[in-house]
């Protein structure tokens, strides 16, 4: 573009040809740099403001001989400037043809070609000395060629002469290391010889080695002389054997031998025979530790050493149990004389002295092995029978339930559970033992449940102070008035400058309406709270309680299907002696009062064993002969049998045998059920006998017009109730009157007794709720026949209450 411009901007050209000039700069399609409008505007402006631009005082050759070409070549003859002249006049000074002039075209040529080929010397002389010095490189590259020609030749030798030296180097190195190798091989292999040789060198100085000093030996490899050699170490081993075993058996053996001179009966306190017992030993450990430890070292492999390792443990267990057997059976006695009146401190501390002397014996045996043996917990076994046998007789004669159950629980919950669960390796031998005693005592207690039950529930007699209701429940009732009222006046005096706040709970009826004090300023523990003389525990009658605390002895002591047998036996016996003592209170005293009586301890016997999360069912198996009587029936009596079953004699015979067997009968008896359903039953007859008391004529009254009716459907003779005699207007009005008058004096002693008794609100409303009802639906069908056979007049006479006047009496007598 610049070059361009310079031809473009040349005075020669006019403004018509610079822009013709210009148009065709990027006329063509792929032009490489086409101009944009500003810049074809900028052209055409430098070239305006080139035409009035002077000439240069100094132009240099190339533009002089440029314009003097142009000037030339244009065939019309141009008027040079007078400071053009002085330009070309410079121009041809520096060419020394200053005193020459042009005035032809021969000798323009002419001085042209002398210009020319003094331009073309010039031109040569730069490319010969470039020439001349890439000659002069190219002779120093050789040289420096030649020589790195010389160099390779000197380091490939030195490369063969390396490679030789490193060969060699590697043989020698490698045949060292093989020397080194096999020298290694061969220290080893005399180190081994010289170790097997061993043996042999030194057979002969067995004899005079100490024991301390004799190094453990193996078995002998196939040698030389192998089989003499092998009966001579056979003998050594024989003889190293016994001196370990003389050695061990004799340090147990002065141990025991001491110790039992110090304490020849064994009967040394406890912190005595732990120093005599323990201390001693652990101290002599050390001694022989190391030698049985190669003992047990080599016992799986050699059977001698497995041998010797057996006879060592024998005479250690045998020594402890010397040693330990008239202690322990000292300690024992002592313990028995201490507590034989206590056999639960007895077993107690009887159990918990074999569990020390468990966990010690243990601790001591691995002070001298490290290997178990079933030896150590035989013997620990024995000497724990030795508490079994002291204890046995004496467990088997007691007859308190308590004292046994409460050994269960000492056996079962304080030995088996916190120490044998814990420390189940130490004491394996013990809970063997305490699970035998365990069951012992639980046989026993089973035993002596059925006799409990036999003699205390079933052949119960009860005094008359038992049978005496209501009256210990009036006593109790007074006294615990009487108690409150006392308490009433006391905190009243306390609370003199206090707040007192009295509260009657609506839905606390099972303290007997005993209003509960709640005092903000005095201390709660001066508050006793009021108990119904019903919930009292003393208060139950003898069977149930006797009941509910052998069950509750016997719940956590024995198995579940033990527990549920003698469960079902004793609930079944404490509802027949029940049922025995509710007809006897009923006899001396009142219907009501034998009803709730067995109401009350049938609720107090499903309240109190629904806690125990166990089945009270049973299964009984029983063999049903009925089948097995028909048959014989049948063979004796032939005429009795089909016809085509008597062909002969033998055919009752086959039928006596084919159907005569007995049958296996299952049913499950459930005393849980049998409870609920005596429970149930009395409660039905307690509603039907109060709902007799209180509308009964009206009932008989009722029933007499309905069998009237009965008769007239089935064709009887037509009736009218009001000719009757027995159902004139006055008649029904003394009978309303009379059931009236039972309603409001019976009612309230009635609901009073079943208060006293029941002692729960809730439960006395549910058991008057049918008694309410039947009054309602008898009043109810008196007012439906009335309304039927009598009028107006008669209804007067009658003055049968309406069934609001009936309800608000029986609210108002419940209320009240």
């Amino acid at each position: 573009l610049d070059g361009a411009a310079v031809v473009l901007l040349t005075p020669a050209v006019s403004y018509k040809e610079t822009r013709e000039k210009l148009s065709q700069w990027d006329r063509r399609a792929d032009a490489m740099a086409p101009l944009t409008e500003k810049q074809t505007d900028s052209i055409l402006d430098i070239r305006a403001a080139a035409e009035t631009l002077p000439i240069p005082a100094e132009l240099p050759i190339e533009d002089l001989c440029s314009l003097t070409s142009r000037s030339l070549r244009s065939p019309f003859t141009t008027t040079v400037p007078a400071s053009t002249e002085d330009v070309l006049l410079k121009g041809f000074q520096m060419l020394d043809l200053e005193n020459e002039r042009i005035e032809t075209a021969q000798q323009f040529f002419s001085w042209f070609s002398k210009l020319q080929t003094q331009m073309d010397q010039d031109e040569g002389a730069k490319h010969r000395k470039t020439r001349d010095h890439l000659n002069c490189y190219q002779e120093q590259c050789d040289a420096i060629l030649s020589d790195v020609n010389a160099a390779l030749e000197h380091l490939d030798s030195l490369q063969k002469q390396y490679l030789f030296v490193s060969n060699k180097t590697g043989t020698l190195h490698e045949a060292c290391e093989q020397l080194l190798k096999e020298q290694s091989e061969l220290v080893d292999l005399a180190e081994s010889i010289q170790q097997k040789l061993s043996y042999f060198n030194e057979l002969e100085n067995l004899n005079t080695v100490s024991l301390e000093q004799m190094s453990p030996y193996v078995s002998l490899p196939n040698f030389k002389d192998y089989p003499v050699y092998l009966a001579k170490f056979k003998q050594c081993l024989s003889k190293a054997m016994h001196f370990m075993k003389t050695h061990t058996v004799n340090t147990m053996q002065n141990l025991t031998n001491q110790l039992t001179k110090r304490d020849p009966l064994g009967l040394a306190n406890a912190d005595n025979a732990f120093t005599l017992y323990y201390v001693k030993f652990r101290a002599a450990a050390p001694k022989v530790r190391t030698l049985i430890e190669q003992i047990e070292q080599r016992s799986e492999r050699i059977p001698e050493y497995h041998q010797l390792l057996e006879e060592i443990h024998q005479c250690y267990l045998d020594q402890r149990e010397q040693l330990l057997s008239p202690s322990i059976t000292s300690t024992i006695t002592d313990l028995t004389s201490q507590n034989n009146k206590d056999h639960c401190a007895l077993v107690r501390s009887g159990c918990a002295f074999m569990v020390h002397v468990c966990q010690d014996e243990h601790q001591l045996y691995n002070e001298f092995f490290s290997k178990p043996t079933p030896r150590l917990d035989e013997l620990l076994e024995k000497l724990c029978l030795s508490l079994y046998d002291v204890l046995r007789p004496l467990i088997i004669h007691v007859i308190h339930l308590e004292t046994l159950s409460e050994l269960c629980g000492i056996l079962k919950n304080e030995m088996l559970e916190d120490h044998v669960h814990n420390n189940a390796g130490q004491l394996g031998a013990f809970d063997a033992v305490v699970k035998q005693m365990l069951e012992d005592v639980q046989e026993r207690l089973v035993y002596r449940t059925h006799i409990y039950i036999q003699t205390d529930i079933i052949g119960y007699n009860p005094a008359p102070g038992d049978l005496a209701y209501p009256e210990k429940l009036e006593m109790m009732e007074k006294i615990a008035q009487s108690l409150k009222e006392e308490q009433m006046k006391l905190m009243a005096q306390e609370s003199s400058f206090s707040d007192v706040q009295l509260e009657d709970p609506n839905d606390r009826r099972a303290s007997n309406a005993s209003q509960c004090l709640q005092i903000s300023s005095i201390d709660s523990s001066r508050l006793q709270p009021s108990i119904s003389p019903a919930d009292l525990h003393g208060m139950w009658y003898p069977t149930v309680r006797r009941t509910l605390v052998c069950l509750s002895k016997l719940y956590r002591c024995i198995d579940r299907a033990v527990f549920q047998g003698l469960s079902q036996e004793a609930l079944s016996a404490c509802i027949h002696s029940l049922l025995k003592a509710s007809d006897v209170i009923l006899k001396n005293k009142t219907q009501v009062d034998g009803q709730l009586f067995l109401i009350k301890h049938l609720l107090i016997m499903r309240e109190q064993i629904a806690p125990f999360h166990t089945d009270f069912a049973i299964k009984e198996i029983s063999l049903d002969l009925k089948r097995t009587r028909d048959a014989a029936f049948k063979m004796m009596n032939p005429k009795s049998v089909p016809g085509f079953f008597r062909l002969n004699s033998h055919n009752a015979i086959l039928e006596f045998l084919l159907e005569g067997s007995p049958e296996i009968k299952e049913h499950y008896i459930d005393s849980k059920k049998d409870v609920d359903r005596h429970l149930k039953f009395s409660c039905e007859q307690f509603i039907q006998q109060q709902t007799h008391l209180f509308v009964g004529n009206l009932e008989e009254f009722l029933t007499k017009v309905s069998a009237l009716k009965t008769m007239a459907i089935q064709g009887g003779p037509t009736y009218n109730l009001s000719q009757q005699p027995w159902a004139q207007p006055a008649k029904i009005n003394d009978i309303v009157m009379a059931t009236y008058r039972v309603m409001k004096s019976k009612l309230p002693s009635t609901l009073q007794s079943m208060s006293l008794y029941l002692a729960n609100r809730d439960t006395e409303f549910i058991l008057f709720k049918p008694v309410r009802n039947n009054i309602q639906q008898v009043f109810q069908r008196l007012h439906a026949l009335l309304q039927e056979e009598y009028s107006g007049e008669d209804l007067q006479i009658i003055a049968c209450p309406s069934m609001e006047q009936v309800r608000l009496a029986l609210a108002s007598l419940t209320k009240s």
